[in-house]
């Protein structure tokens, strides 16, 4: 007898009001075991609450991608459904959630971070319980190098390109003194690290005359700014996003601290970053970003385009992310054939994509993918931030050579 004969035979001796129950009951189990089969469950973490800036608009992109995957049939015919849960920031949250994500709503695999110590958290969480982790926004390097693992890949630029593409503009200003600000957790340090080693193997004699490492979200703008003026550099090197930045930008503009002093500076021509400064944004630093406004190609203009009309705003580069992270998904599921974790470890090696600013490729020795950075210069027009004479430059040209990557990253 099958099981739901057996259920049908059980309930025949139940009291009227508790058989009622029984039967409702077995419907939703069934009609929830139908509805399992028909979608493929995906489990999101982000730190929404703690970054919204960035946050915001990436959710916006992951939806935006979600429809129109869905729209098209889906994947392997079945409807994708996405998860999303809020870590706090914190690195402890970001490992209980992913567990209920998988034990309870039984997502089949997880992707999501912003800030690199979840992003860390959440790609041992990945190794130990043999789960596919896609990482779209933590920018360390120890995601794809020291702490790479079979399960993990990772959508944006590391640090070590972000800081690389920007480093080429740092040498031809010929600065010798260089003072540096960053926030002090792991982006930032890593930042910091790649940045004195590759200008010292650039410019020998470079020169770092000051280093300010305030906590992440607690600047003491003031005294950083006096901190980094008192050693007279020639120029300054910027990690700071978020709420920080536009502290010391606001305090250096104040109290001088740019006059003639050049600034290299990663993420500041982001739109979240840059667009609350709006006529107090920088001018003439050297940064990295996204000039959604200035891109023409038609893949980007058609996102563009797409975004507007279902928001009734503009992209950022969180849309941008969150977008090409959920695509990417789509595509790794549809080259695996099905969502078991080490088929689709292995579909994303080498998986290309089309995202709408450029190709990627993610590669198989580091599971890093090739999406690449715009570098240029800041500008203030109409009031506002933006990003001037600036360039695409291909992710696969800031990469570490394959015979170093492998030092670092143990075998999978």
């Amino acid at each position: 007898m099958s099981n739901v004969n057996n259920a049908t035979y059980r309930m025949a001796f139940l009291p009227r009001g508790l058989l009622f129950g029984a039967i409702a009951g077995l419907l939703a189990a069934g009609s929830a075991g139908a509805y399992a089969q028909s979608t493929i469950k995906i489990g999101e973490i982000n730190s929404y609450k703690a970054q919204p800036a960035f946050l915001e608009p990436y959710r916006r992109g992951w939806e935006m991608a979600l429809d129109e995957v869905n729209a098209a049939g889906g994947v392997l015919g079945k409807k994708l459904e996405v998860v999303a849960r809020d870590d706090n920031g914190n690195p402890g949250d970001s490992v209980r959630i992913a567990e209920e994500l998988v034990a309870r709503e039984r997502v089949a695999l997880l992707f999501g971070g912003f800030l690199s110590n979840t992003g860390l958290a959440l790609t041992d969480y990945a190794k130990q319980h043999k789960v596919f982790f896609l990482a779209a926004e933590p920018l360390t390097d120890k995601i794809v190098w020291q702490n790479g693992n079979k399960y993990t890949y990772r959508l944006r630029p590391s640090t070590y390109m972000l800081v690389a593409s920007v480093v080429k503009e740092a040498v031809k200003l010929k600065k010798k003194r260089w003072a540096i600000v960053y926030p002090n957790y792991e982006y930032g340090q890593s930042a910091v690290a790649s940045f004195k080693k590759l200008m010292k193997e650039a410019q020998p004699d470079v020169e770092f005359v000051a280093e300010q490492a305030p906590p992440l979200g607690k600047i003491d703008a003031g005294a950083v700014t006096q901190a980094l003026a008192d050693a007279k550099p020639d120029a300054i090197f910027n990690a700071l996003f978020a709420a920080d930045l536009g502290k010391f930008v606001r305090e250096g503009n104040t109290r001088g601290l740019f006059d003639g002093v050049e600034v290299v500076s990663l993420l500041t021509g982001e739109p979240e970053y840059l667009d609350p400064l709006k006529n107090e944004a920088p001018v003439n630093w050297i940064v990295t970003g996204y000039p959604w406004y200035a891109i023409n190609t038609p893949e980007h203009k058609k996102f563009v385009d797409a975004y507007r009309k279902k928001f009734n705003d503009y992209p950022r580069n969180g849309s941008l992310v969150g977008y090409s992270a959920l695509m990417s998904i789509a595509a790794g599921l549809k080259k695996a054939g099905g969502t078991d974790a080490d088929k689709l470890s292995a579909a994303f090696s080498g998986l290309k994509v089309d995202t709408p600013v450029a190709p990627i490729v993610y590669r198989a020795q580091d599971h890093q993918s090739t999406l690449g950075a715009f570098v240029g210069r800041t500008g203030v027009k109409d009031g506002k931030g933006i990003m001037t004479s600036f360039s695409y430059i291909d992710g696969a040209s800031l990469q570490l050579p394959d015979a170093e990557v492998k030092k670092l990253r143990q075998p999978d």
